[in-house]
């Protein structure tokens, strides 16, 4: 149906994110569009995630490794640049254009390391390797003293776009929306393409994939370095919202954040990530102005969004909760 309940949510949904830099001045002005922005980074972060759980049944327990990978190679880049001091030959860079998509790369050619030997594994045994790769890069970024070590490592300015620099909030808001709606979309397009049956399929039963010819192994590294990539996306584009990163950034802590949000807001769907990053950071703002042991309400919350939303806020949302 065209205008079913999943559809009129989809674009309510859309139209709230479009409204918040016109609707800003009556939530707190910049501090609103700060926080939307917060929640768009954190939602591509999720996203990605969903991509391994909901679509391949990998629960990856070291997804901020990703996250963080991508947020320290723009620190890097803008470290070296700001002191004239090269990195292998390379004096550094602050055009987005250049160092997004180097995070992009190295976060990409981390977790292919790290999915190639993962990946040859399965269960409670994959989910225990991913969360050793990742402690592991947690563990040399806070060894690295040049870059901060354990303090973190603060950027002087944001990145440039297209030679421009970003200093209004409601200009990064808008490149960090179109950059959550590009992975929603080459999400969307891996889902519904020959390779995303083929993931789900091997979800579903592997052997029975492999019987038909399918490489699945093969199949499952691609998703897990997409992801990775993604997930290094949104660490760049948290380094300029807050200027400043470190190794808490790809902690254990975080990739259980991340995978709260994909539970709660909804496995396998599109926009129940989204919706879980966004239900997750604004509860959690919320409650952190009340009071500074915040976590003992949301802990509560969250258990009775599991309870009575088997299916997560967006299968409430669709009419679904309990299919």
């Amino acid at each position: 149906m065209p205008f079913s309940r999943q559809t009129i949510a989809g674009l309510l949904i859309a139209a709230c994110l479009i409204a918040v830099p016109y609707a800003a001045p009556l939530m707190g002005g910049n501090y609103a569009i700060t926080l939307a922005t917060r929640v768009v980074i954190v939602a591509i972060a999720a996203s990605s995630l969903d991509l391994l759980i909901g679509r391949g049944a990998l629960v990856s327990f070291g997804h901020a490794a990703y996250f963080g990978l991508g947020a320290y190679v723009v620190a890097i880049a803008s470290f070296h640049l700001a002191n004239d001091i090269p990195i292998l030959g390379w004096a550094g860079s602050n055009e987005a254009l250049v160092v997004w998509p180097l995070a992009m790369l190295i976060s990409g050619v981390a977790a292919l390391i790290i999915g190639a030997l993962s990946l040859r594994t399965s269960g409670v045994y994959f989910i225990m390797i991913t969360l050793a790769f990742a402690q592991m890069i947690y563990f040399v970024f806070v060894a690295l003293k040049y870059y901060g070590g354990d303090d973190g490592l603060a950027l002087n300015s944001r990145n440039l776009f297209a030679g421009e620099r970003i200093t209004d909030a409601r200009s990064f808001y808008w490149i960090s929306l179109g950059a959550l709606a590009l992975c929603l979309f080459i999400q969307w397009r891996l889902v519904v393409s020959r390779f995303g049956m083929a993931l789900r399929g091997a979800a579903s039963n592997e052997r029975r994939m492999a019987a038909l010819g399918f490489s699945v192994y093969g199949y499952r590294l691609v998703a897990f370095v997409i992801a990775g990539m993604m997930a290094g996306l949104a660490g760049a584009l948290s380094a300029n919202l807050n200027r400043f990163v470190s190794p808490d950034m790809m902690g254990w802590v975080r990739s259980g954040g991340f995978m709260v949000m994909v539970i709660m807001g909804g496995v396998s769907s599109l926009l129940g990530p989204v919706i879980g990053a966004a239900t997750y950071l604004l509860v959690e703002t919320a409650l952190a102005g009340w009071t500074e042991h915040w976590e003992v309400v949301f802990g509560p919350f969250v258990l009775l969004v599991a309870l009575f939303a088997p299916r997560g806020i967006w299968g409430l949302l669709r009419g679904r909760a309990c299919e």
